[in-house]
């Protein structure tokens, strides 16, 4: 393993299956950063011509529950590397009917429901009270849907993730109300990830691939509810065509000094 001696410009949040992308030739990187170690190592390496950091948010041996892990050191340390755009890919549930398993959405919306987590950089001295009306970068968002379409995934345009503290899975009851707010998609970790990216100006992109229906679906008995197992079964076997989207995208992505995520959060005194 190597100390900061490399760079990146593309980020990639995620969890198994992601290693072998970077090649042979890619590097581990030990971050520090003010608010501890990150999850891991980061391994940085070229994926699609491009120089790519990627960091399984749960470690490597997925030993962090995500109401345990470290966001914030892990969003400072890819930021301190020199990302500018983050790839945040996660499992999640479907809260509605139409939103089946195996079907990605590629959120736009982000609930907190969470309870314990610090979910920003601004907790003191400096007070900044960022906008965060649009959590997902718009310009990702478009590569993802189209880059999609392109490889026949199904993927809805847009959807409201709710984030839950986990790690257990919700009751009926919470479930039941979480869809009744018309809300389409539940995970654990996209809150805080999403908000930091944005609030250290990072262009943040989610693409939710859908491993059940949550607490099952009301009426339909031939729906069960979720199961941890059943999550990494479906999970792995969409594997792939998440790590094909993700080719896709970071093919396309380029830095854009004019996109709003970059102007999110201005330091007071910066001129």
């Amino acid at each position: 393993m190597t100390r900061l001696t490399v760079s990146a410009d593309i980020g990639i949040f995620g969890g198994s299956g992601f290693y072998e992308l970077l090649g042979k030739d890619a590097q581990d990187v030990w971050v520090d950063t003010p608010y501890g170690l990150p999850s891991d190592v980061i391994t940085v390496g070229e994926f699609e011509g491009r120089r790519v950091a990627f960091l399984p948010r749960h470690g490597r041996g997925h030993q962090y529950p995500p109401h345990k892990v470290n966001y914030r050191a892990n969003v400072w340390a890819m930021r301190e590397l020199g990302v500018h755009t983050v790839f945040g890919p996660c499992a999640a549930g479907s809260l509605q009917p139409h939103v089946k398993p195996g079907d990605f959405v590629v959120c736009d919306q982000l609930v907190d429901r969470t309870t314990g987590r610090v979910g920003t950089f601004f907790d003191g001295p400096i007070v900044v009270h960022p906008s965060l009306a649009d959590p997902y970068c718009p310009r990702l968002r478009r590569v993802l849907v189209e880059e999609a379409k392109k490889l026949g995934i199904t993927v809805h345009d847009g959807g409201t993730i709710v984030t839950i503290e986990g790690p257990r899975f919700s009751t009926r009851a919470e479930s039941k109300w979480f869809r009744s707010a018309g809300w389409e998609v539940i995970g654990m970790t996209q809150f805080p990830e999403a908000i930091l990216s944005r609030e250290l100006n990072l262009c943040y992109g989610n693409v939710a691939l859908i491993t059940d229906a949550d607490s099952g679906l009301e009426g339909d008995a031939s729906v069960p509810p979720v199961t941890h197992e059943g999550v990494l079964e479906v999970f792995k076997a969409n594997n792939h065509r998440l790590v094909g989207l993700l080719r896709a995208a970071v093919r396309r992505v380029s830095p854009d000094p004019s996109c709003a995520c970059h102007s999110t959060v201005t330091m007071p005194g910066a001129k």
